[in-house]
């Protein structure tokens, strides 16, 4: 039986200032229920290679059931604030891990194309749970000296998950066609057991044990996640003075209130918008353009690639957010993917099986995935979910996500039609004009959070 850390001892009164390793685990832990968001997400880039094959399913159906997901999750996104509020942050995390274990084993028992639709359904509620709840409750735990780099594991592990469809594609591509497919998302159906026993190691998030009455309990949890007990004290009396939710957000905000829905909104409408979705989800059909190879392994091997130079970038998000601050790394991150999205674009305009105008483009996606993984990526849940004002937070991020998620399933479910219409590298100039105006957006709008208490975000909004 797992022992809950909650129970151990607190640390003395007397312990000096320190980065806190306790708040680092239990961040670490609710981040990593969203490695079955990425997993789920990115592995239909390599196995709808053999779906369509093995099932005999259209064009259209494998774009319905590549992008549907995003669609999908907006019925437990837009409920996640309230159950979070209802439930708890733990056991919405548990609810979102059964979900996941359930989507997969149902994707991989499915043999035709409503079944498969539905499974992805099942899918999408857990991991539109994860998005939502980890970030909150990474957010409520997190002491404000390393806020950012716990907030940014997020984001880490969902591109943890990416990295690992791209390796299962690869890894399983060899076996039979009505097996390897299967397989790849059997995996799945493994680690939420594992990250569910995590979850519930962790202490409940002391807003919501506060929200309940439970004011010994939040505060006992605030001094094992603080960096000292002064600082514990403070975040517990701003905790207490905080109020009501849904009437003060949407009926009679506040012109802060207001300025920081505008930020959240924009910042999440334009992380997805400018087309990372069509390098996540369609590498494969982007390199055979590009010319890099018709092999269907090699192509695999490519997106391995990718997956890895996106993973390993978030790390310098991870390591600089508190040290440079969140608006630098956003300035940098959406201007460089303007630059690699378009150069992205002019080699698609001049590919045609030259071997230099198809590395050009393999180094360009590289680029753009690098770019974004910076800033874009990472940086966007943290500013986000920071911003919000406490008292609503939870359906402030429902809110939030839900425009990303609909941002991420237009690009998605639009990427195969569009370049039909427009042409490939026409959908990324595009794209590359959307991360022009998200560097525009970000530089007038957004001002600098990193070592701002949280309770001091209406004060920043109202400059």
């Amino acid at each position: 039986m797992a022992h809950d850390i909650a129970t151990a001892p607190l640390l003395p009164s007397s312990s000096p200032p320190r980065r806190n390793m306790f708040a680092f685990l239990c961040a670490a832990l609710a981040s990593m229920t969203t490695i079955l968001l990425g997993y789920n997400l990115a592995l239909m880039s390599g196995a709808e290679l053999f779906i369509r094959e093995d099932l005999g399913l259209t064009g259209v159906q494998v774009e319905l059931l590549t992008g549907s997901m995003n669609l999908f999750m907006l019925v437990s996104i837009l409920a996640a604030g309230s159950i979070a509020d209802r439930l708890g942050r733990r056991c919405t995390l548990v609810l979102a891990n059964a979900f996941l274990m359930a989507g997969a084993l149902a994707m991989a028992l499915g043999a035709s194309f409503a079944t498969l639709m539905a499974a992805r359904f099942v899918t999408s509620v857990g991991a539109g749970f994860s998005r939502v709840v980890a970030p909150v409750y990474n957010a409520e735990i997190s002491p404000p000296s390393t806020r950012g780099v716990l907030s940014s594991l997020l984001d880490m592990f969902v591109n943890v998950g990416i990295l690992l469809s791209y390796v299962s594609n690869y890894a399983f591509a060899g076996m039979p066609m009505h097996l390897g497919w299967r397989v790849m998302f059997a995996v799945g159906a493994v680690p939420p057991v594992f990250l569910a026993a995590g979850v519930l190691a962790m202490p409940e998030s002391p807003r919501w044990l506060a929200m309940r009455g439970r004011h010994d309990d939040a505060h006992a949890v605030l001094m094992r996640t603080s960096d000292t007990p002064a600082e514990a004290d403070l975040r517990f009396r701003e905790i207490k003075a905080s109020g009501g939710v849904w009437k003060e957000m949407l009926a009679s905000p506040s012109a802060s209130v207001r300025r920081i829905f505008v930020c959240v909104l924009g910042l999440q409408f334009f992380q997805q918008a400018s087309g990372i979705d069509a390098i996540i989800l369609y590498t494969p059909l982007v390199l055979q353009k590009a010319g890099i190879s018709s092999n269907t392994n090699t192509v695999l091997a490519a997106t391995v690639g990718v997956g890895v130079v996106k993973t390993c970038s978030i790390l310098v998000a991870t390591l600089l957010s508190d040290r440079l601050g969140r608006r630098p790394l956003l300035l940098a991150s959406s201007g460089g993917c303007a630059v690699s999205l378009a150069s992205v674009a002019l080699a698609l305009c001049v590919a045609g099986g030259s071997r230099a105008t198809a590395v050009a483009c393999f180094v360009s996606v590289l680029a753009f995935v690098a770019a974004f993984s910076i800033g874009l990526g990472p940086v966007v849940a943290t500013y986000t979910s920071e911003i919000m004002p406490l008292r609503l937070r939870a359906q402030g991020t429902s809110l939030g996500t839900a425009v990303n998620r609909v941002a991420c399933a237009v690009v998605a479910l639009t990427f195969i039609s569009l370049a039909d219409w427009i042409t490939m590298p026409g959908c990324f100039f595009l794209y590359a004009g959307v991360a022009a105006t998200t560097c525009v957006f970000v530089y007038t709008q957004l001002p600098e959070t990193s070592g701002r208490s949280l309770e001091d975000m209406d004060v920043l909004f109202s400059k």
